[in-house]
């Protein structure tokens, strides 16, 4: 099993009082690293409309390097404008990855839109920064990567990565909605694609982890590092049913590992980090975020209510192995 020390909740949205679209949540962390500090982007949310409805922004806030709990800057406005009227991204971006590619930043971010049989769908957009990802332009008015033969509905969480030249996207597709509680709820698993230069994406077509709670686990967030020799995939899940207020039911954050990136063993024991007690993580803990930082590694990750009071940061004691 890895050690994964807790060192503490980093960032509560609900503490900024001076920016209407940054009310609450902060939700899927990224990092960007700089010299002397941290950029790390999330996905915020205003209050919702008179009809229950959010939307959803993407930002950032900047870290001291040497103590991530110093924080040193928040973005002035979002990163990301909302698509037009009847674009897939219409309604929110949520959630963003970010990779530096020659002299620009690369995003992946989902774009939503809403529905009427079901409350929303997803597709995966593109853009980019020429000012060290302050803001960005999308490629243009359309999704990078949608919806296919075989992956119908609810292209989503992106995270986005680069080996050996190659570009690797890990993100979720949509394999079902089902019914609960009259509520449509959706079911999605974990997938790749590959890409020469970032845009024309080719799908591997298959899911890449095995359930472990049965055809409706909603997995989610997976996040890939590679040390010794090994991919290491931090993601998280969920029961399909019940999971908004069954403790036991909702996220939590699962492991797997791969020699080649298309076949995956998942071994969730090894995983290392659970839901704390008597405190903002106590239910869940989701959407983790890997990352090394001057030969540590740590990971952000979301607690209560899917990030709706922030992420945390945690120390890896050891190696991944």
């Amino acid at each position: 099993m890895f050690k994964w020390k807790k060192l503490g909740r980093v960032f509560n949205p609900t503490d900024i009082k001076n920016r209407s679209w940054l009310d609450e949540f902060a939700q899927a962390p990224a990092t960007l690293i700089f010299d002397n500090f941290v950029r790390v982007y999330f996905s915020c949310r205003p209050q919702a409309n008179a009809n229950g409805q959010f939307i959803s922004y993407c930002a950032y806030i900047d870290l001291d390097r040497t103590n991530l709990f110093n924080l040193k800057s928040i973005a002035s406005k979002p990163v990301l404008q909302l698509g037009q009227k009847g674009t897939f991204d219409e309604f929110g971006t949520y959630p963003i990855s970010i990779i530096r590619h020659k002299n620009e930043v690369y995003a992946y971010y989902a774009g939503w839109t809403r529905c009427e049989s079901v409350p929303f769908n997803t597709a995966i957009g593109f853009a980019k920064s020429r000012n060290n990802g302050k803001s960005f332009t999308k490629l243009g008015h359309g999704p990078v990567l949608s919806y296919s033969l075989d992956e119908p509905f609810v292209i989503s969480g992106p995270k986005i990565r680069k080996y050996n030249n190659m570009f690797f996207l890990w993100y979720i597709a949509g394999q079902r909605w089902i019914l609960v509680n009259d509520r449509p709820e959706p079911v999605y698993k974990i997938r790749m694609a590959s890409s020469l230069d970032g845009i024309n994406w080719v799908k591997l077509n298959k899911n890449l982890i095995v359930d472990k709670l049965g055809e409706n686990e909603a997995q989610a967030s997976p996040d890939v590092i590679y040390k010794n020799g090994k991919y290491h995939m931090f993601f998280c899940y969920r029961e399909g049913s019940d999971y908004r207020k069954n403790i036991a039911r909702t996220y939590r954050i699962g492991y797997a590992y791969s020699i080649d990136m298309k076949e995956w063993i998942r071994l969730d024991e090894k995983a290392g980090i659970n839901i704390s007690t008597n405190t903002w993580d106590d239910e869940m803990i989701a959407y983790p975020h890997v990352f090394e930082l001057d030969n540590k590694i740590y990971m952000f990750y979301l607690g209560n209510e899917v990030g709706r009071y922030g992420f945390g940061l945690a120390q890896l004691d050891g190696d991944l192995f």
